[in-house]
């Protein structure tokens, strides 16, 4: 065989992904906050971008890598993508955008400290419990590392642990499920000593539902068990967890559906993001070829504006496939929104990608994280995503419609006779939806509903 070195020619195809490419989908995957972050993160890097408060003029589609600057802001004068920009001036008030800062529980705890008359480094001993407490109010450490960390006698962490145990949240400063509710049971200064006997002895069968076996233990009614079982569950099991999510979180739809007579109206959120053009002064500077002698100024500022085109043509795309992607939606679940949700069909990403001539991966990022404003609510696109199983007559029933239908149905049995799995089963299949019981036990769970035993009442 041969050896050696030349040249040859030869041709083969490959996808580049191109920066304009990862532009266009990093837009796409957005929703309506991240690409309104986006976008004002692009504007401080490229000063050729403005926000504009005129009316919008669509963008001409540029095939050419190459674009005529001049040409391009001659032909398209001011050009920008929405209309009705933000304008705080202009907004009405609303208390809603006025948001304060909540305590932690940290904070909380402390302030109810500093008020004992506790001083000197008993004071010291507090804040450093109180700071090693988790976020659900419980303390992970045990006194006695506390008090080799503090140097201190574990007896005396054990004093200052106990003055902040009588703290609000109730039940704070515990260091298990057990002690937690028996210190809400002394706070609420419950005097019947059967309660505090379940709690120290009982709390795993009482999780089980298993009342019976309790009442034959302590030999009395099952009643009772369940009277007593009852306020034990009216405790709280994490009393820091008020302190957790206290932070006002909005959704903004990036479309909104309105029905007009007998049709569902889609139409864009042009206020979910601030409205862009090129600035005045480059136009001009372009038009002119005033200071562009320089090659690099005429580099730099090509770019500039090169970035600028391809992020408004984007944000226009992202526009148009999100809202070609609603409205198929709409087409396809036009019963739900007429008749609500056990009428939700099965629907996939690839049903739909595929009356739309488009990718798959393109429609899970026009869906993913976005919202639609209708008249039956706000929801999350994926929400119209779901499989399904057959019905009589070979139509098909939506996942999500299955579920609900669960929902009624324990919602209306006899608490005391609750529906099991099986049940259920056979009355859904009376509707003439072919279901498992496993499908129901999984459908049960995913709804956070307990099984019919747990659900029992006495």
């Amino acid at each position: 065989m041969r050896m050696g070195y030349g040249l040859e020619l030869t041709q083969s195809q490959k996808l580049v992904m191109t920066p304009q490419l990862k532009q266009a989908i990093t837009v796409l995957q957005l929703n309506a906050l991240e690409l309104d972050q986006y976008v004002k993160e692009q504007m401080e890097s490229n000063p050729v971008l403005e926000v504009t408060e005129e009316t919008v003029k669509p963008l001409k589609e540029d095939k050419e890598q190459d674009i005529n600057w001049k040409e391009y802001i001659e032909d398209h004068d001011n050009r920008h993508y929405a209309p009705n920009p933000y304008n705080p001036d202009h907004e009405e008030f609303s208390y809603e955008n006025i948001i304060s800062k909540e305590a932690t529980l940290q904070e909380h705890l402390l302030f109810q400290f500093h008020l004992t008359s506790v001083e000197g480094k008993y004071n010291e001993i507090g804040e450093f419990i109180i700071n090693n407490l988790d976020e659900n109010g419980y303390l992970t450490i045990s006194t006695e590392i506390l008090a080799k960390d503090l140097n201190e006698e574990p007896h005396m962490i054990e004093g200052i642990l106990k003055i902040i145990q009588t703290f609000d949240p109730s039940g704070v400063g515990a260091r298990n499920i057990k002690e937690c509710l028996l210190i809400q049971l002394k706070n609420k200064n419950v005097q019947q000593p059967i309660v505090y006997l379940v709690v120290e002895h009982y709390l795993e069968m009482v999780a089980s539902n298993k009342y019976p076996e309790i009442a034959k233990e302590l030999h009395i009614p099952v009643s009772e068990v369940q009277k007593i079982c009852d306020f034990i569950r009216s405790l709280e099991p994490k009393p820091g967890r008020q302190f957790i999510t206290n932070q006002n979180k909005y959704i903004v739809p990036d479309v909104i559906v309105r029905k007009i007579q007998d049709e569902y109206v889609v139409v864009y959120n042009d206020s979910s993001v601030p409205r862009l053009y090129i600035r005045e002064d480059y136009r001009k500077m372009v038009l002119s070829g005033e200071n562009l002698n320089c090659q690099d100024t005429k580099k730099y500022l090509n770019d500039k504006l090169n970035a600028a085109v391809w992020l408004i043509k984007n944000i226009e795309q992202r526009k148009q496939t999100i809202y070609r992607v609603v409205e198929n939606i709409i087409g396809n679940q036009k019963e739900f929104f007429e008749h609500g949700k056990k009428f939700l069909k099965p629907l996939t990403l690839k049903e739909v990608a595929e009356e739309l001539d488009i990718h798959e991966s393109t429609v899970s990022r026009a869906t993913n994280g976005k919202y639609v404003q209708t008249p039956a609510g706000t929801f999350e696109l994926k929400f119209f995503f779901s499989s399904g199983l057959s019905k009589t007559g070979g139509e098909a029933i939506s996942s999500n419609s299955i579920k609900d239908y669960i929902k009624d149905l324990i919602s209306e049995e006899d608490p005391q006779k609750p529906l099991s799995d099986e049940k259920i089963t056979k009355i859904l299949q009376k509707k003439g939806i072919s279901i498992s019981r496993r499908t129901v036990a999984k459908y049960r769970d995913n709804l956070r509903i307990l099984s019919s035993s747990k659900r029992k009442r006495y």
